[in-house]
């Protein structure tokens, strides 16, 4: 079986609903995966917009979540640990949590993307996507990814 991420509130490739977004509610969608390997250890979790005009944009970094979790319900809250356990890191707004898409222009993609890994990473609290990937490297046993767009006009 592939390690597969999915979410019930919106398909892969598809518009994330405007209540995910800075011009709604802007809480985090429920996310869901199976086919982990059987070796994982941990999960963590990369959302962010290549599609930014300067740079790519971080919405949400997660890590240290347990080899037993299979999902993240719909509005984590913006806390250093999560209810399912795992902590939170720094998203490109210098805040713990999610943060929804919030696109100046046009339409942009969201890459919800999700590693399967052999430990448990030794990396303090809050940490920044970069130095996130800096810990997982060389313990990335499998990378799960969803992809979806918005646009602040549609």
């Amino acid at each position: 079986m592939a390690f597969l991420l999915t979410s019930p509130a919106f398909n892969a490739e598809q518009p994330i609903p405007k209540r995910f977004s800075c011009d709604g509610v802007n809480i985090s969608p429920p996310l869901h995966w199976k086919g982990a390997p059987a070796e994982a250890k941990s999960f963590a979790l990369i959302a962010d917009d290549p599609d930014a005009p300067k740079a790519t944009w971080i919405h949400w970094v997660i890590y240290n979540l347990p080899a037993t979790c299979n999902n993240l319900s719909e509005d984590i809250p913006g806390n250093l640990h999560l209810p399912e356990g795992g902590v939170h890191g720094n998203n490109s707004w210098s805040k713990l949590g999610y943060g929804g898409p919030c696109p100046p222009s046009g339409t942009h993609r969201y890459y919800f993307k999700l590693y399967a890994l052999d430990r448990v990473l030794q990396i303090a609290p809050g940490a920044t996507k970069a130095a996130l990937l800096a810990a997982m490297e060389g313990h990335i046993l499998d990378q799960a990814e969803l992809m979806g767009t918005y646009n602040r006009n549609m």
